[in-house]
């Protein structure tokens, strides 16, 4: 049963004031964007460690500075925000290898951090960005958020233990959400990132040098959720946020897509061919994921909207016009 939706950021008709943490990235920059098109006040914190200072819009409120200190959560003194949605961190499986510790930090220090500066400023509501990861191979599809967490690189262990904080902090009065994010795609990403987003990465590669290297086997298996409807998941999940309540929600699809169907839509997106070539592995991978929405459509009222085809198209065609801008401005061309 789909519950009635109340946004506690409009209520008296004031409009919220909010803290995205990430805003220089593709889904948080996205996620900031939207809550400004409706009139609410942004500040987002970023340390540019993978980001683009030129995606956080110009009318947040930019703290250029590292959630994995202290210091840069005290010097917001005692502000109060309406909700905090935290989207920063280190956001990929394969780099976690590299720097375990980093990651911890990262990753699952900074949300400590922020959990303590909620419950300490009395901020209301709490939307972390959790990862399809912490499932690791499931032994049965769609999986559900009640199945069991199986993760299987650092990454996803942070996702976890960030997960288990949260659960903590809504005993202590923080009303608290977990989205559970498959694979994020769109309009916007960081296609020059060959570590973050499949779709992203095999479609820069095809735009650098029409040929794409493939990671892996091409009957892996992975859930596609376009740009759009990820933001709107924050949306609605930051909108039903109770206090002392902990929930989690898989944001998906249900629809599984292969590597070798993603490969075929970008391929028959693009206006010449790309040579495709499986080469490697990459440590941790999943081999083969798709989540139930069931719960976040009965509790919120979310469902997702682009089919991955349409998804696919969309980013393509903007990928290329984006090339082609880069290209004529780098011509001297007026």
């Amino acid at each position: 049963m789909t519950v009635e939706q109340t946004d506690p950021l409009m209520s008296g008709g004031l409009m919220g004031k909010l803290l995205i943490t990430g805003a220089a990235g593709f889904i948080g920059s996205a996620l900031a964007r939207r809550f400004l098109t409706d009139g609410h006040e942004v500040t987002t914190i970023d340390n540019l460690s993978t980001g683009h200072v030129d995606n956080i819009p110009t009318a947040c409120t930019a703290i250029i500075a590292d959630l994995r200190v202290r210091e840069t959560l005290d010097a917001l003194g005692d502000q109060r925000f309406d909700a905090i949605y935290h989207l920063a961190g280190q956001s990929g499986g394969a780099p976690s290898f590299d720097d375990p510790v980093y990651d911890l930090q990262a990753n699952v220090q900074s949300t400590l951090l922020l959990l303590d500066y909620a419950k300490r400023t009395g901020c209301p509501a709490f939307v972390y960005a959790s990862s399809m990861a912490v499932y690791g191979d499931p032994g049965r599809l769609p999986v559900a958020e009640d199945d069991r967490l199986d993760p299987k690189t650092f990454y996803a262990v942070g996702k976890v233990a960030s997960e288990s904080y949260l659960r903590l902090h809504s005993k202590q009065g923080v009303g608290c959400t977990a989205l559970r994010l498959n694979n994020t795609y769109g309009p916007g990403q960081d296609l020059s990132n060959l570590n973050q987003g499949m779709a992203s990465i095999f479609l820069g590669q095809a735009l650098s040098s029409r040929r794409i290297i493939v990671k892996g086997s091409r009957s892996r298996v992975r859930d596609l959720v376009y740009i759009d409807d990820t933001v709107e998941a924050f949306v609605a999940a930051g909108a039903a946020v109770e206090p002392s309540t902990f929930r989690v929600y898989n944001v998906s699809t249900g629809v599984g897509t292969t590597v070798e169907q993603l490969l075929t839509l970008i391929s028959s997106s693009l206006p010449f061919d790309v040579q495709v070539e499986v080469n490697g592995s990459t440590p941790g991978d999943q081999q083969g994921i798709y989540c139930s929405f069931e719960r976040i459509a009965n509790h919120l009222g979310w469902i997702p909207r682009v089919e991955v085809a349409e998804g696919i198209h969309r980013m393509v065609k903007w990928a290329i016009n984006a090339a082609e801008a880069a290209t004529f401005v780098e011509s001297g061309s007026t």
